[in-house]
């Protein structure tokens, strides 16, 4: 059963500074057409950044180019924001999520821009794009029974990037 919170506790900020991976959801008004490049829903898994927290009402992440800028473009559009971060360690499931509102600030002008950059990847050969920043409404914490273990190898490299999946094959 989910516990919930109206801020970041210390348990779940252990969670998050330890996490090599976080997953980012946003929508899209219901007007929206996949092929403007706006999907009904969008879910990122953000890699090779860390999860900044602020405060225990306020996170932020470095985000990078390499694909659409979808989460961008529906938080412009209004939408919440929900991030999801998970435990792969063997003997401590757990789920955090994270419900609030996020800004776009251009790198140069968010006051961790600095910072952020400095804790960027060294492995991904991708240009930081902006910073999002989250105003935490809620917080809940659930099992995680359902997400399997699994052991952190490394981040990713521009070699290792696929594209078996990005061709149209008929």
């Amino acid at each position: 059963m989910a516990s919930f919170f109206t801020s970041v506790t210390d348990e779940q900020a252990e969670l998050i500074k330890n996490s090599p991976v976080f997953f980012v959801g946003t929508s899209a008004p219901t007007t929206a057409d996949i092929s403007e490049g706006l999907g009904p829903i969008n879910i990122s898994p953000k890699g090779g950044t860390r999860l900044h927290i602020i405060n225990s009402n306020c996170v932020a992440f470095l985000d990078y180019t390499g694909s659409g800028n979808e989460t961008a473009n529906h938080i412009s559009a209004g939408s919440p924001i929900t991030v999801m971060i998970c435990s792969f360690e063997e003997d401590d499931a757990a789920i955090v999520r994270l419900y609030g509102k996020a800004t776009i600030t251009p790198i140069d002008q968010h006051t961790l821009g600095k910072e952020l950059l400095k804790n960027g990847s060294n492995e991904i050969k991708l240009t930081p794009r902006q910073v999002i920043e989250i105003q935490v409404d809620k917080t809940t914490t659930s099992c995680g029974y359902g997400v399997p273990a699994m052991t952190y190898v490394r981040e990713r490299r521009t070699v290792d990037r696929g594209r078996q999946y990005k061709t149209n094959k008929k």
